[in-house]
């Protein structure tokens, strides 16, 4: 554990942090399969790897950067996208230069990325490198693991290859190519609260499976793999934006197939047919997105014929978010590894309460905090860390006077005082019914000492009931 002098410097600059948050998050977006490129001829990732820059830690940090070199254009965030486990020549990687959005969030994307033949792997990373313009390292970031294929499969997809089946609860994004022409590119997105066709940004759907007889107010979700043929909805992820509930079909030299029954496959061409209209499908018109009606196939009853616009390209996206904060002024050293937390267990109870933190990127340097309380902490793997729950009366002197539970942020905080925030809180239950024949506490007059008094002995004895929620 840190000395007194220094855990008591951190324990203020964690007070501050958790008044007032100073978070610096970087988000990376991708296609979860990307294809193989083969000879010369360039597959470029679709949709192409996005990252975006938010909350208020980056303009202070830029201010920063900006006080102390006057005069320079220092404080401008760049960076550099590459895969994982190759060279760092300029033909491997590309460079990324942000531009900020109407939100106030950076944005780059990388749309010049591929996998060559040469390249024997089945699954790869992303790696992102970011800098100030300074030439300060921020950190390197990765994204999640992507898989190769060598083309969309055109045999009916088994569930037994679950890799390239689609299940609902999934996310995904949405792209159209008019003629086939790369250059005519475009992709799902929304804009102002409307869904827009946009060249530029993607974004991601989940994409939810529902009961066959739905409303749109009334949409109960199921699980299980995406069929052809299956009422779903596509729900924003960032805006929560939805359409109305469609039918998705399987699309086959631009006609739409009414009686395929099949999981959808990565890649594959479909189409989105409005629930209970008049073959009116979901389409693009330049950056508009607009429905459609199709005709239908005189000599064959189970077929629809569309346009261009009506015809889109699925494939499953993956997310990754890293959150840090540099707003403790001892900050000299990249801020990665950035450890990401997945899953908490907790063992014992009482006196010897430990809580297991689960996820990826630990190391030694961390130390587990609930709230402004540090706790002990053992550094087990990668993937593990392991610390003793602090008692309850760590944070304050008040809490023999507990009536309802506290709920504390859980962050994991580097050495020199780099703070990572997660989206897990950590709660002390007192256990108000654990006195047999006593009136629970809600239901006793605010000055009932003798009670409190009682409640606080046996609060004294269990030392609290512990969980810990998402």
């Amino acid at each position: 554990r840190s000395n007194p002098y220094q855990a008591n410097l951190l324990r203020d600059g964690v007070r501050r942090y958790l008044q007032l948050p100073a978070d610096q998050t970087v988000l990376i977006l991708h296609a979860k399969v990307a294809q193989k490129s083969y000879g010369n001829e360039k597959r470029f990732f679709c949709p192409p790897p996005c990252v975006y820059l938010s909350g208020p830690g980056w303009k202070l940090k830029q201010e920063q950067i900006k006080a102390r070199d006057v005069g320079e254009a220092g404080f401008r965030v760049c960076g550099y996208m590459g895969l994982d486990s190759m060279g760092s020549s300029l033909m491997e990687t590309q460079k990324l230069s942000f531009e900020e959005q109407p939100d106030e969030k950076g944005f780059s994307c990388a749309k010049a990325l591929y996998i060559s033949d040469t390249d024997k792997r089945k699954h790869f990373r992303l790696v992102l490198k970011l800098f100030f313009s300074n030439g300060q390292e921020i950190g390197t970031f990765h994204s999640k693991l992507i898989k190769v294929i060598s083309k969309p499969s055109q045999k009916k997809q088994s569930l037994k290859n679950t890799d390239l089946c689609i299940s609902s609860g999934s996310k995904v994004s949405l792209f159209n190519r008019l003629r086939s022409q790369t250059v005519s590119t475009r992709y799902l997105s929304v804009e102002g609260g409307a869904f827009i066709a946009s060249a530029r940004q993607w974004a991601a759907f989940t994409l939810h499976l529902a009961e066959e007889c739905c409303t749109r107010s009334e949409f109960p979700l199921r699980e299980g793999y995406i069929r052809y043929g299956s009422v779903v909805q596509l729900v924003c992820t960032a805006t929560g934006v939805t359409l109305p509930p469609l039918i998705i079909r399987k699309v086959m030299k631009q006609y739409a197939m009414l009686d395929v029954d099949e999981p959808i496959s990565q890649l594959h061409k479909c189409a989105f047919q409005f629930q209970g209209s008049d073959r009116m499908y979901l389409c693009l018109s330049t950056e508009k997105v607009i429905q459609f009606q199709a005709s239908p196939c005189p000599k064959e009853a189970n077929r629809e014929l569309l346009n261009d616009g009506s015809c889109w390209t699925i494939i499953s996206t993956e997310t990754v978010e890293y959150t840090f904060s540099e707003s403790l002024p001892c900050i000299h050293e990249p801020v990665s590894p950035v450890p990401l937390i997945t899953a908490l267990q907790l063992t014992g109870g009482g006196d010897v309460a430990m809580l297991e933190v689960q996820g990826e990127y630990f190391h030694t340097h961390l130390k587990v905090w609930f709230g402004d309380v540090e706790a002990e902490t053992m550094y087990r793997s990668p993937k593990s860390l392991v610390c003793v729950v602090p008692d309850v009366s760590a944070f304050g002197s008040d809490w023999r006077w507990l009536r309802y539970p506290i709920t504390v942020p859980l962050l994991l905080i580097r050495d020199d005082g780099l703070i990572y925030s997660s989206s897990f809180t950590f709660t002390y239950t007192p256990e108000q019914s654990c006195i047999p024949g006593q009136q629970v506490l809600s239901d006793a007059p605010e000055d009932s000492d003798k009670l409190l008094d009682s409640i606080h002995q046996e609060f004294t004895r269990t030392n609290f009931h512990l969980f810990m929620q998402s």
